[in-house]
């Protein structure tokens, strides 16, 4: 018996419909005017949309003062399509563990479909147990304050009613 790494990934997989156009989706996800408005309510910033360009999330003054790093989430552009795809590494470093880590994937998928987009974002965390636990709720972060499903549901919410969950 030979020992072989195993080339199995580990992804999750989250898809919502969201009662907005496409090009509303896409503004959502990637504007900080949009995107600080739900989730977390901290602006994700990117350099530009083309592989290669830097994408950070940086904490708030309130946040850094419950003890949150400067910067909480990093990566990278790997591929951007508007308004249909976009794939970027992904790093958090809210502990040493996270931040011992391999960056991360995550791809969002959006189609049109009638008056309705389907966005769908798989989260690649293979090799990344720490970011799979926080990311997906198997740490002290728990459904309500945290995790993709947390996020999608306040940006649906935000998209299709103006209004957002309560953080």
């Amino acid at each position: 018996m030979t020992n072989t790494p195993s080339t199995e990934r580990e992804q999750r997989i989250f898809r919502i419909y969201i009662r907005a156009g496409i090009e509303q989706v896409w503004e959502a996800i990637v504007d900080p005017a949009w995107n600080g408005r739900y989730g977390y309510r901290v602006a994700t910033q990117y350099d530009a949309l083309t592989p290669g360009s830097r994408m950070r999330v940086l904490a708030t003054d309130e946040m850094r003062s419950f003890g949150a790093p400067e910067l909480m989430i990093e990566g990278e552009v790997l591929e951007a399509d508007p308004p249909r795809r976009l794939v970027q590494t992904y790093k958090m470093h809210f502990d040493p563990s996270q931040t011992a880590e391999p960056f991360t994937t995550v791809t969002y998928e959006l189609v049109a479909d009638g008056e309705l987009c389907r966005l769908t974002l798989v989260h690649d965390v293979t090799g990344a147990p720490a970011h799979g636990a926080t990311i997906f709720n198997d740490s002290p972060i728990n459904e309500g304050g945290g995790g993709w499903a947390w996020i999608l549901s306040d940006l649906k919410t935000l998209l299709e009613s103006g209004e957002v969950t309560a953080s």
